[in-house]
Parts: structure tokens; C-alpha cells; sequence
């Protein structure tokens, strides 16, 4: 063995062994919070709770093992399954299980291409509007839950936030979250209080899922149906993963492998669609409730996924009666440490531009309930602000010695800095002209297009200027782009 693979064996059995105790610990609150989520994800995918609860714990186990970020939590997810639900409605459920394959087999693919390293195009302030549009879902994804309840649930919910924010003042031993979960339950079933609980949430599943191929004609029909939806949702799996991962290793002041991250993400994906489950991501909120609660290792995510199935199969009589004014406690909290408040507080020193970044992400995230929409828009609407700011530092300072006119030509000329290039040159000048770039660089077709103009424009008023200072790469995009008047000209 190498001592490179062996600090690698090392590093592995670390992100594993490292501190046992919180991670199981920290895994367990997981698990329960996982139940009522992967329910309603399957609900809203129009499929059987069982699709959601088996993804949920196949996800998990296996990037416990694989995945490139430990402590993340991945597993059914409500993004992914908004983009389901027409699959279903129109194909079958056989459709959605093919299609999680080919989603798999497209992340592991994007993961081997190094798609992450286009992770560092998405601005800080698009990651904070990101976090905070997330801490801004997750409370009021608990609203259903709330409205319209009894005085007893809201009795459970004040209990259970006392709890959770009281308990580690004199008591830090065990996650305050899952004394919550564990006391109000016994409340619930001792004193027979009349609230909702997991088992009113849908039927759980009774046995392990079968390995099976998906049920649908091998053929290019076939792949027309699901390729779409496959590219779909591996685009969107992915940059939540990746976002996610990043905010993990923000809050947790460590780093990840953001490529290998994405092939595990796409083979959990394969093996729970032949297993009959739904395709999956890191899951934001049950990550941060993990973090939140001490879990930073593999073992936190792999005693999500195991607790999960042990709960569901051996034990569902308990598991049905946790009273969900207790998992909607635990959430409502993750909610609230979730959100940047600090963004709020420097909102006044903030550049307007970020800001409007920040807030058009919140509002687009929060309006539309997708995540990659309000990103998309953010890092859309960045580029377009970057774009702007950087147009204005470009410029054209003139300066006469004896008769000479030179123009030296300042900033970064590119297709937006251009539009008014023309203007700054007095081509009615009868003397000698010179135009200096040593300041400037050309980026793209724009910019030699507008110095081409420009040198055309002086050669037909008989006056054929000198280039100088062009640096190496702009040179040799002048020379390959502009047209013949520019290329004759002196330079």
C-alpha cells in the first residue's frame, strides 16, 4: 500500500470513526424527520409513500458510503419530485423507475466530466439567497400542518420548541431535538391527546423492496419519454447536492469533492430505481438538521438511512404515533438557524447589486417552490450586473503631442463595454493617429469588431492608424477575427 492510499484509508476511517457517538445520535433525529418528508415527496410525485421511503434510505446508505460531502443527507426530495409528477400521471410508475436509472447514469457521467467546478460561477450572494429562500420553504412547508390545528397540537409545538432551545443550557448528552420527538410522543400516547401523528401522514411500508428492472419497453420510444425528464432532474439533483455541499462545508469550516459527490449522487440514483424508488438529492433541511445536531461524519447519514428502514419495518408501531407537532418543532427550528440573519443586518452596506441578487433569488425560490429556478435567476441576473460594472470601467483618455493624436484605450472591452466604443474617437483628425491598448484586452468577437470599425473609419479618411500595445492574447483574437480593413491597417 502507497502512503498515499494509505492517508486516503486514513481520511476514510476517519470521516467514519471520528466521533461515533453524535453522529449516530445526530442520525437518528434525521431519520424521524425523514419519514414525513419522503411521505409527502411521494405524494406530491403522485406515487405510493413506500417510493419515497425506499429511495430515502437506499440514498442515503449509499452515499454514506460513496458520497463526497460527509454528513450530507440525501434521499426523496421535493424538487425532484415536482418534476415527476407529469411523468407519472401520463406514463406509470414503471416510466418514473426507468427514469431514476437514466438520471443516475447522467449524474455519474456530469460527475466524471468534472461538471462541479462550474460551482465557483454561482456568487456569495446568490448562496445567500439560497439559504435564506430555503430557511423560508422549510417553515412554510410546516403550515399545513398548523393550520386550522387544535389547541393541544399548538400545546405539543410550543413544548417541543421549549425543548429543543431550553434543554442544552443544562443538558448537551443527547440531541435536544430527539428528547423532543421521544417526550412528546410518550405525552401523546399516555395521555391519549387528540393530534395528528406519522401514521396519519399515508401507509408505510411492511418488507424490504424487491430488486427488479424497471417494466418498460427497451426501446428509443421509450428513451424519447424519459430522456428529458432524466436531464431534468440530474441538472437540478446536481446543483442542489453541490450547493448543499458547499453551505455544509461553509458551516462546518471543511471541504468536500464535489465530483465525487456527483457520481455517488448518480449511482444512489441507479440502484434505488431497481429497487423501486424515486430519484433523490441532498436534502438541504435534514442536512442542516444533522450539522445542527452534532453529525459530521458518514456514520450520521448511513444511521439516517439504516434508522430509517429499521423504523419503517421493525418499528412502525411506535414510529406511526410521533405526534407531528414534535418533527414540525424540530423543523421549524432548522428554519430559523438556517436563515442568514446577518444579511438582513448589513442589507445598508450590502452593494445595491447584491442585494437585489439576494432578494430576486429569495423571491423567485420561494414564489416558484424550486430551488434551481431562483439559483438560475440569481446567477442570471449577476452576470448581467457583473456585465454592466465592468462596461463602465472601460474608457478612452486622448492626449495631441505636436500634432500626433493618440488614443489610449482603457479597461476591458467586451460585447457590453463596446456600445459606445465609436463615439470616444474624432475621425475628422488630419493628423497622424495612434490608438494604445496597453491598458486594454479584448474578450470576444465584440470587441475586435468595434476596433476594426474604428480602424477602418480612420483609413478611409485617408489617416491609416498604428496599434500598439496589444498583449499577446488579444492580438491573436484581432488577427484571426477582424476584416481586411483592420488587418491592412498599420499595427
Amino acid at each position: 500500500m502507497t502512503p498515499q492510499s494509505l492517508t486516503r484509508a486514513q481520511q476514510y476511517r476517519r470521516e467514519w470513526l471520528a466521533q461515533p457517538r453524535a453522529d449516530i445520535l445526530a442520525g437518528l433525529v434525521v431519520a424521524l424527520a425523514l419519514i414525513p418528508e419522503a411521505i409527502a415527496f411521494s405524494i406530491i410525485a403522485g406515487v405510493d409513500p413506500q417510493v419515497g421511503l425506499y429511495a430515502s434510505f437506499i440514498i442515503a446508505i449509499v452515499t454514506a458510503f460513496i458520497g463526497g460531502r460527509p454528513g450530507m443527507i440525501s434521499a426523496a426530495t421535493g424538487a425532484m419530485a415536482l418534476l415527476m409528477t407529469g411523468l407519472v400521471k401520463e406514463h406509470g410508475l414503471a416510466y418514473l423507475f426507468a427514469a431514476s436509472v437514466l438520471t443516475g447514469a447522467l449524474q455519474v457521467a456530469f460527475g466524471w466530466a468534472g461538471l462541479a467546478r462550474y460551482l465557483k460561477f454561482v456568487p456569495r450572494s446568490v448562496m445567500t439567497g439560497f439559504v435564506n429562500a430555503l430557511a423560508i420553504l422549510i417553515f412554510l412547508a410546516q403550515l399545513p400542518q398548523l393550520i386550522g390545528a387544535n389547541v393541544q397540537t399548538y400545546a405539543m409545538l410550543a413544548a417541543g420548541l421549549a425543548i429543543i432551545y431550553l434543554l442544552p443550557r443544562v443538558f448537551r448528552a443527547v440531541p435536544s431535538a430527539l428528547v423532543a420527538i421521544v417526550t412528546l410522543t410518550a405525552v401523546s400516547v399516555l395521555t391519549g391527546a387528540d393530534v395528528r401523528t406519522v401514521g396519519d401522514m399515508g401507509t408505510l411500508p411492511g418488507t424490504l423492496p424487491p430488486l427488479a428492472l424497471p417494466q418498460v419497453p427497451l426501446t428509443l420510444e421509450t428513451l424519447g419519454i424519459i430522456l428529458p425528464v432524466s436531464l431534468t432532474l440530474a441538472l437540478v439533483g446536481l446543483l442542489e447536492s453541490l450547493l448543499t455541499a458547499q453551505l455544509i462545508d461553509e458551516r462546518t469550516d471543511t471541504t468536500s469533492d464535489k465530483n465525487t459527490e456527483a457520481r455517488a449522487q448518480g449511482a444512489a440514483n441507479i440502484i434505488t430505481g431497481f429497487f423501486g424508488g424515486m430519484a433523490g438529492c441532498a436534502m438541504i433541511g435534514q442536512s442542516m438538521i444533522n450539522v445542527t445536531n452534532g453529525g459530521r461524519g458518514r456514520l450520521s447519514t448511513f444511521t439516517a438511512g439504516l434508522g430509517l428502514l429499521i423504523l419503517i419495518l421493525a418499528l412502525q408501531p411506535l414510529l406511526v404515533q410521533i405526534p407531528m407537532a414534535a418533527l414540525v418543532a424540530v423543523m421549524i427550528v432548522v428554519s430559523i438557524s438556517t436563515f442568514d440573519w446577518r444579511s438582513l443586518r448589513d442589507l445598508r452596506v450590502t452593494p445595491r447589486g447584491e442585494v437585489l441578487v439576494m432578494l430576486s433569488t429569495v423571491a423567485v425560490t420561494v414564489f416558484t417552490h424550486d430551488l434551481s429556478r431562483g439559483v438560475l435567476v440569481g446567477v442570471i441576473l449577476s452576470a448581467l450586473l457583473f456585465a454592466r460594472q465592468v462596461s463602465n470601467a472601460s474608457h478612452v483618455i486622448v492626449s495631441d503631442t505636436g500634432g500626433l493624436r493618440t488614443y489610449h484605450v482603457q479597461g476591458q472591452l467586451f460585447f457590453v463595454s463596446t456600445h459606445d466604443f465609436l463615439r470616444q474617437f474624432d475621425f475628422t483628425h488630419a493628423g497622424p493617429v495612434v490608438i494604445d491598448l496597453s491598458g486594454a484586452h479584448l474578450w470576444d468577437g465584440s470587441a475586435v469588431a468595434a476596433l476594426d470599425k474604428v480602424l477602418v473609419r480612420f483609413t478611409r479618411q485617408g489617416q491609416p492608424p498604428t496599434l500598439l500595445g496589444l498583449n499577446e492574447a488579444s492580438a491573436t483574437l484581432f488577427r484571426r477575427l477582424s476584416g481586411p480593413g483592420g488587418a491592412s491597417a498599420g499595427h
